[in-house]
């Protein structure tokens, strides 16, 4: 971070933030519904929120900004948006930011929690990952995130094209003339060219580097995950017992899924299932998978999943 000063890395972020509201009008909006959601649903002055595909911090220190008692971990795997979140945040208290790949398994044992988090929030940056990843990520937020935990996601999410073609279409219209009238001589600087811009500054440009070694980018722009019912289908699946739209506009939509109750049988099991594989799993080795029970330990849980039945 030699030669970034705070005041520097708050002006990039700045920029940043300028280029994104621009393509995201509703931009503040959504944040703010998201904070609202993230004070009304934790219950609590003092929540532990995971901010996931953090960026260069621009909603975790607007969370903070409300929260003040609150800690927020941001999670990214880009070098770029790390080293400006750091340098231009580090004076403020409740916040620190983890360098974690969330296409790696296993990645959460590396936060280091002391307690199970309330919230785990995100804005415009799971649409990216690939089916099969998402799903893991939301399996492994299910099992980090306390009984009753939110997921709050703002995102643009899709309807599927060959469901509701007209739907779809009538969407992408809106959205484009929207943005012919706000900018009609078109944008002062677009996603791309900041990138331009960070890779010419001297400063940034080994982070850059650093960011196309580590193939951030792969997949950024990609449709895998950006249906509005893929992100749904995964949510229940990893065990997510409500799951819905909170705040919309358009298909910019925050999609919200909370976990069942600490009293819940669905939250009891998976308190067992977590306990069981902290015993399997040796120290130091979060992403082994336990060890599969002996042949009679298996014919006496069958026995007792039978007689619990009855």
């Amino acid at each position: 971070m030699a030669g970034l000063d705070r005041d520097t890395a708050r002006d990039w972020i700045e920029r940043w933030d300028r280029q994104q509201e621009e393509s995201l009008p509703d931009r503040e909006d959504r944040f703010t519904a998201l904070i609202d959601a993230v004070e009304e649903g934790t219950e609590r002055p003092d929540p532990l929120v995971l901010d996931i595909g953090c960026g260069p911090g621009s909603l975790a220190v607007r969370l903070l900004a409300r929260l003040p008692r609150a800690t927020v971990i941001g999670i990214d795997a880009d070098p770029v948006s790390l080293t400006l979140a750091r340098a231009a945040n580090r004076d403020v208290p409740g916040l620190r930011f983890a360098d974690l790949d969330l296409r790696t398994p296993g990645w959460s044992a590396r936060l280091d929690l002391t307690r199970a988090p309330d919230a785990a929030v995100s804005t415009t940056a799971l649409h990216w990952l690939p089916e099969p990843d998402l799903r893991a990520l939301y399996a492994e937020l299910a099992s980090v995130l306390r009984p009753g935990g939110l997921l709050l996601d703002g995102d643009h999410f899709t309807l599927d094209g060959k469901e509701s073609p007209v739907l779809v279409r009538l969407d992408l219209a809106l959205r484009r003339r929207e943005d012919e009238r706000r900018f009609p001589g078109g944008h002062p600087e677009s996603w791309s060219a900041w990138w331009q811009a960070a890779a010419a500054d001297p400063v940034l440009a080994g982070h850059v580097a650093e960011r196309e070694r580590r193939q951030v980018e792969a997949g950024h722009h990609g449709t895998q995950s950006s249906l509005l019912a893929t992100h749904v289908a995964a949510l229940r699946a990893a065990g997510f017992a409500e799951v819905g739209t909170l705040w919309q506009r358009g298909d910019n939509r925050l999609l919200a899924g909370v976990l069942p109750p600490a009293s819940s049988p669905a939250a009891r099991a998976a308190a067992r299932s977590r306990s069981a594989g902290r015993r399997s799993t040796p120290a130091g080795a979060p992403g082994d998978r336990p060890r599969p029970a002996r042949r009679g330990t298996r014919a006496r849980s069958r026995r007792a999943l039978r007689s619990a039945a009855r």
